[in-house]
């Protein structure tokens, strides 16, 4: 199982370097977006960079890639004369994680949760944890970890940073700007298509659930919800999504109730009405069906097995 699981590490860290090279970062446009008074978001390639600022310097949520870091630190200075002083982590994935090398040799302080540094440790070291890490490497990774939760009070705002549970993957975490009533929620919540479940960082669709349900207790009908990847949205488009999910996973429940396999469950096609709204992005109608039926068989035999 760990060479299995090494494998994977090392192929993702193939693809990954494949697709980087391959991409024209010359023509990516960095955008600026107001969110509420000193706190921003930036839009490029890759995930939502969220930007406070004011006098206590700059607190950057995310950075997409390495190319784009000029372009990013140029699209802060239009706002603000401010360094910037600590980047967070919402996950580890190369699109938001991409300029921490860079950012972390100017001195930026990285802070993250726990499994964020472990997770890009491991995928710099291709699963060989005995080996060295360059000094380029080692500026890359959080130097601040927690496992619950954080706060920042800095620009005259609280910020609530904490970890939500396996979700998008098990290093996820929320970002909440209390004064502002602004919840950076990683790629846990997207409005460009269905949830993203990382298996291979233990990721877990009933874990996204309970978070989507989770941001729906700690907000107000106010509240902004900025995803990881899409628009600004409300908690309306959270219940949106959210029984669309409860739909399609006691679908799938059924089917398994009912003693059908995955195939005859996916033929049933119990995505079928959402498929034209949110199979636009990487995960497919079969592809959301196959995560909530692994899912839900795994939990079964694992009960299975505690009451033996």
């Amino acid at each position: 199982m760990k060479s299995i699981k090494v494998l994977m590490l090392c192929c993702f860290a193939l693809l990954s370097t494949a697709s980087l090279a391959q991409r024209d970062f010359s023509q990516v446009e960095i955008t600026t977006h107001r969110l509420a008074d000193n706190l921003y978001y930036l839009k490029g390639a890759g995930g939502n960079i969220g930007v406070s600022v004011g006098e206590d310097g700059v607190f950057l949520i995310d950075d997409q890639f390495a190319p784009l870091t000029e372009k990013i630190l140029a699209a802060i200075q239009v706002v603000t004369d401010q360094p910037v002083r600590f980047l967070f982590n919402t996950h580890h994935h190369g699109d938001h994680t991409g300029g921490n090398q860079n950012l972390g040799k100017a001195g930026v302080v990285i802070v993250a949760h726990e499994n964020v540094r472990v997770l890009l440790k491991n995928g710099l070291t291709s699963g060989d944890l005995d080996r060295l890490l360059t000094a380029d490497q080692r500026a890359g990774l959080p130097v601040l970890t927690y496992t619950d939760s954080v706060r920042f009070h800095l620009n005259g705002e609280n910020i609530h940073a904490f970890h939500n549970g396996p979700g998008h993957t098990n290093a996820d975490s929320f970002v909440h700007f209390q004064n502002a009533n602004v919840i950076h929620t990683g790629d846990v919540f997207r409005t460009t298509g269905y949830p993203f479940v990382d298996g291979n960082a233990s990721g877990s669709f009933l874990g996204i659930v309970a978070s989507y349900e989770m941001l729906l207790e700690i907000s107000n009908p106010d509240t902004v919800f900025l995803p990881g990847h899409g628009v600004p949205s409300s908690q309306d488009d959270i219940r949106e999504q959210l029984d669309m999910l409860y739909t399609i996973h006691d679908r799938v429940q059924a089917g398994i109730n009912g003693g059908l396999s995955l195939g005859r469950i996916q033929s049933d096609n119990p995505t079928a009405e959402y498929d034209a709204r949110w199979a636009g992005g990487k995960v497919k109608g079969p592809d959301l069906v196959t995560v909530i039926y692994n899912e839900l068989i795994s939990n079964f035999r694992q009960k299975m097995r505690r009451e033996i």
